[in-house]
């Protein structure tokens, strides 16, 4: 029997219409408050499902990295894709200090049940643990899980304003014909803007000059002033100057060139071999269970999938990169191999 909405149902129908519509409104009511509450189990049921594994309880991630820098935005960014993945509210909890390792020391520290995990950069996992002289905290090697990458950020070749060259090209050929008269900065021995020059004056089998600095601030003054004349770092951290021509922007260190600066080109042009990512990643502490590491990888996979996400992150001047845990392990690998023959072969180590 069907009714039309404007007819009155047959008394004795009553009390049954009645009871369908207590049950309808009850199990409305029951999907709209699964759908209001942030973590309901509505949601969190489709979690598992999406990763194949769900921690149990609140997931901490560790930046080791100063409050408003690149590094504590990817965090708060992945915190807030994951939450609604994995089920569980992540939260980040900031440990910064001697370049990202005490927070490092404190993910090495947690259980390895997948409630605990951390920021990494390329530095952290491949050039720092090989730095004759550098003592660390932890052995990285030993004492981290690699999860998933994450992001690579821009990196770029500037010079002083006044440099005499505004090309690769023609940086290498002052270079060849004035020895020793060009001068690169760096963030200190060992740092990743040191390696990063030392790599270009490898390929390029030119005599530039290194100079240290204890940080990245002096080593920008004195850029901007001419005492030094180039410099290969993070992108994001002289955009403003290169866009008011306070420094000059040269060329990308990395595969592809930036969406903000797309006239800039790529120094493999000139060297096809050079290639300068400063990456970051996810870790762990050691010993997790494959299927935590599958589940956390499956799941930050799907976080730097939404288009929101890699929208935060290309404002920061980086780069998505996704992969599974074994291509993470041969991205760390391959690097660990390149910096360590550079390292070895300069003999570069801390004094």
């Amino acid at each position: 029997m069907s009714f039309h909405p404007d007819t009155p149902a047959p008394p004795q129908s009553c009390g049954a219409i009645n009871r369908l519509r207590r049950h309808t409104l009850a199990a409305m009511a029951s999907i709209v408050a699964g759908l209001a509450l942030p973590g309901a189990p509505l949601l969190a049921q489709q979690s598992p499902a999406s990763t194949g594994w769900q921690p149990q309880g609140p997931v901490q991630l560790i930046n080791g990295f100063s409050a408003g820098g690149a590094g504590d935005s990817l965090c708060r960014i992945l915190a807030e894709a994951l939450q609604p993945l994995l089920g569980q509210p992540v939260v980040v909890e900031t440990r910064p200090g001697a370049n990202g390792f005490i927070g490092a020391q404190a993910v090495s520290r947690g259980a390895p049940d997948g409630r605990t995990i951390g920021m990494a950069t390329m530095s952290m996992l491949t050039i720092s643990p090989q730095l004759p002289g550098l003592t660390l905290p932890i052995d990285a090697r030993k004492d981290l899980t690699p999860i998933a990458t994450l992001a690579d950020i821009y990196s770029m070749l500037v010079s002083s304003p006044d440099a005499p060259f505004s090309t690769v090209q023609e940086l290498i050929e002052y270079a060849r014909q004035h020895p020793g008269r060009i001068s690169y900065a760096s963030a200190g021995i060992g740092s990743a803007p040191h390696l990063a020059g030392e790599l270009f004056r490898r390929q390029a089998d030119i005599d530039i000059v290194h100079v240290p600095y204890k940080g990245g601030a002096q080593a920008m003054v004195d850029l901007q002033a001419g005492r030094v004349q180039m410099l290969i770092g993070n992108m994001p951290d002289f955009m403003g100057q290169v866009k008011t021509g306070a420094l000059r922007g040269i060329a990308f260190g990395g595969d592809e060139a930036a969406p903000a600066l797309p006239e800039v080109p790529l120094i493999k042009q000139w060297l096809p071999n050079y290639s300068f990512s400063n990456w970051f990643g996810i870790v762990g502490p050691a010993g997790m269970p494959p299927e935590v590491v599958q589940g956390l990888n499956t799941a930050i996979q799907q976080a730097l999938s939404q288009p929101g996400v890699r929208a935060q992150i290309a404002t920061l001047g980086a780069q998505v990169v996704t992969g599974d845990t074994a291509a993470f392990q041969a991205l760390i690998e391959r690097d660990r191999k390149r910096w360590g023959e550079i390292i070895r072969d300069a003999n570069i180590r801390i004094e």
